[in-house]
């Protein structure tokens, strides 16, 4: 059987530095069985020791109120079916913030396994004057404790060494260090008796740990999982252990926080050795500017201004550089093809749909990079920070706003990322305005429309472009739209007490460059699968709807007019001229004949108020799977070939060059507005709605969202449109 050792600890206190030491890149990810919450395991035996590392979402307690606790609490204690059980755990314990961190680690030591305490952040202790006497702090804990400067990699060995001899079985068993009322202790040994009748219902034995959560959590999580399972005669014997526990007024969880709390402070006493006076560090300079409540906001509009801006100009070499290579593959595979149906599904259908979407790859990285550097320097927390006023203006809290920041990105990760929201309604309200942010995928939307339509005009010297602005508020009109919808759903649906946002404000410190790189891997290989997959799948359907059926009266209609142009007009660049034009004749009459032209023509007078003709709406609906799809269908429905030009600036050519029925041109600056505040308020994503019903359990949640955005979509490109077009643009 495979030994796995649990890595625990709160949140931001580098336990993810510390298991990517451990496992480098020799581990994977996934979900735990039957539930949503990441699973992250590496293997040690690179290291000589044969076992698995498991990586815990970060918890304050076992008193589990977050999905992400509940798993912990579930692992911990062998719950979770088909896992290899924990024989051993390693705590990561912020050094900076010892007493704090010793709360979790009294609960973890009552579990009955042996355990490492892994400090870590000693460089952060020394540059704050805090000096730890770690032979004192091992004995006060009854664990081996190992110094880490995990983000450099000092002090892993060590760790290696204590982690071999827990898996040789060197390491006994942790033993409680609380002491609790006597009446609660009788009571907790009395309840995990009673317990046992239940054994054979269970499968299992609830351990002296599981019982004291089930009986000082009143209504809590592992209360209500073991009543779930074994009904009210269960419920009634927990009610009748509790009030023998109780004593005096005082509930049980405060009796608990007092005892733990006793304990962490005497540790400390006896094992710290704090500065007379705290230091004033470098943390606490920026703080003063980046959390202060008008330099601190306009520090942060204007970092996402310096991100946007960048993410469009930035990214331009490498993107010329991947639709050259576009470019190239297209010109060489559809010079060895025949003229036909082929060549057209090839060239036209996928190398046009997908190229046309990868090429956008740099931005996506851009983005990506942006973000994980803010999020592993520490900002991400100031940011709630400043952003809890005003989300508390529409019922939530700074605590939604790191998941809804991580929605930039993509909306998947970001509406996984609301398990660390304890409360429900917060929660799930959080969930339905998270996709009103732009993600990458929007990107493409934009960029494509700003290129094509936005003259490039600079200001402040140069240093704020026309096009960089405009990508700046495509993205802010998703943020000012969440504030208002959060609002609404909270005194509607959601209506409830608002919770108090509470937030440990990490250190500042420099990025991984492993962890950012790995962030930026994941964040191109999704990217790279969905264009390989379903990009391409949509790219040949919408390929298929455009060239069926292909008339053979409209060939022979355009052949004639070509015999009698090559008839009467000597060979030049007037004829090459005229024959092409025949060409692009022939396509936009094929087309029009097309399955997908028909169904264009069908939904066009419900999209002709936002300047729309059917070829938009086809897109936009063909794009309803991903929004990238949008531009692969663009290029198909355009008939976009490589020649000698990339296809990126192709498809802003073409953009500019197509005209409606009536000869005036069919995209203007009031229609690529109209097309960008669309696809910033719709949900054309199916992955969200799937991973909204995976995190809600109900597909209801998924079918409002995707109503209620679709209509803001609507009605905010309709209003758009109208206004620039009043306003003559």
């Amino acid at each position: 059987m495979i030994k796995a050792l649990a890595l625990v600890g709160n949140p931001n206190v580098g336990k993810t530095a510390v298991f990517n030491d451990l496992t480098g890149l020799s581990h994977s990810t996934g979900n735990y069985p039957g539930v949503t919450v990441e699973r992250k395991h590496g293997e040690l035996r690179e290291h000589g020791i044969d076992a698995e590392i498991v990586d815990m979402p970060g918890a304050y307690s076992l008193a589990a109120r977050s999905p992400d606790e509940m798993i912990v609490a579930d692992i911990l204690l062998n719950q979770v079916p088909h896992e290899h059980p924990v024989i051993g755990l390693v705590v990561v314990v912020d050094a900076s913030n010892l007493e704090r961190n010793l709360y979790f680690v009294s609960q973890l030591l009552e579990l009955g396994k042996p355990i490492i305490i892994a400090l870590n952040m000693m460089d952060v202790a020394a540059r704050l004057g805090v000096i730890i006497d770690l032979e004192a702090l091992s004995r006060e804990i009854g664990a081996p404790v190992v110094p880490l400067c995990a983000h450099i990699g000092k002090g892993v060995d060590a760790l290696l060494r204590e982690i071999r001899r827990m898996v040789e079985g060197h390491i006994p068993p942790a033993q409680p260090v609380c002491r609790f009322p006597e009446c609660l202790s009788k009571a907790v040994d009395s309840l995990t008796a009673d317990l046992e009748q239940f054994k054979t219902t269970l499968g299992r034995t609830v351990p002296r740990a599981e019982a004291f959560r089930v009986l000082v959590d009143e209504e809590g999580y592992a209360e209500e999982r073991l009543v779930r399972t074994l009904g009210e005669q269960c419920a009634n014997l927990i009610r009748a252990r509790r009030r023998e526990a109780q004593s005096g007024e005082i509930t049980l969880a405060a009796t608990e926080a007092r005892e733990r709390y006793r304990w962490a402070e005497e540790v400390t006493r006896r094992t710290l050795r704090l500065p007379s006076e705290r230091p004033v560090t470098g943390s606490d300079r920026l703080d003063d500017v980046l959390t202060h409540r008008v330099l601190g906001t306009l520090c942060f509009l204007g970092i996402m201004m310096l991100v946007f801006q960048s993410i469009y100009s930035g990214a331009l070499p490498a993107m010329h550089a991947v639709e050259a290579m576009v470019g190239w593959v297209g010109t060489a595979v559809g010079g060895t093809l025949p003229s036909g149906m082929l060549r057209s599904l090839v060239v036209d259908g996928i190398i046009g749909g997908v190229g046309s979407v990868v090429v956008f790859l740099p931005q996506i990285l851009l983005l990506s990079l942006f973000i994980a550097i803010l999020e592993d320097c520490g900002y991400m927390a100031r940011a709630a920070f400043l952003m809890d006023k005003i989300m508390s203006w529409c019922g939530l809290s700074g605590q939604s706003f790191i998941p809804m920041l991580s929605c930039f990105a993509c909306a998947v990760p970001g509406i996984t990322a609301t398990r660390v929201i304890h409360n429900q309604r917060d929660r799930f309200a959080t969930i339905l305005v998270a996709p009103l942010m732009s993600c990458s995928a929007r990107l493409l939307v934009y960029t494509v429309m700003i290129a094509a339509l936005i003259p490039e005009r600079r200001f402040l010297g140069g240093i704020i472009g026309l096009q960089g602005l405009t990508l700046f508020c495509a993205y802010i009109l998703g943020i000012a739209v969440t504030g208002p919808a959060a609002w609404i759903f909270k005194r509607t649906i959601f209506r409830g007490q608002k919770s108090p946002f509470i937030m440990e404000m990490p250190s500042y410190k420099m990025p991984q460059p492993r962890s950012v790189i790995r962030k930026l891997y994941r964040e191109g290989r999704e990217f790279l699968v969905r264009a390989g997959t379903l990009i391409f799948s949509v790219a040949v359907i919408v390929w298929a709807l455009a060239y069926f059926p292909h008339s053979a009266t409209i060939e022979e209609e355009f052949e004639v007019q070509r015999a009698e142009t090559m008839a009467h007009m000597p060979e030049g660049p007037e004829r090459d001229k005229a024959l092409q034009e025949i060409d692009h004749k022939e396509a936009g009459a094929h087309l029009r004949n097309s399955f997908l032209g028909r169904l264009g023509r069908m939904v066009e007078p419900v999209f002709r108020p936002m300047g729309w003709d059917w070829r938009i709406a086809t897109a936009v609906i063909a794009s309803f799977p991903a929004r990238e799809v949008f531009i692969a269908t663009l290029a198909t429905i355009l008939n976009l070939e490589y020649e000698d030009d990339s296809a990126y600036q192709v498809l802003s050519q073409r953009l500019k060059a197509v005209e409606r029925s009536d000869g005036e041109k069919l995209f203007n600056i009031p229609v690529g507005l109209s097309i960008i505040v669309f696809f910033a308020l719709c949900c054309q994503c199916a992955a969200t709605l799937f991973v909204i019903r995976r995190e809600t359990a109900q597909w209801r949640w998924s079918i409002l969202t995707f109503s209620y955005m679709t209509t803001l979509a609507y009605l905010g490109a309709l209003i758009t449109y109208q206004g620039f077009t009043l306003l003559g643009l």
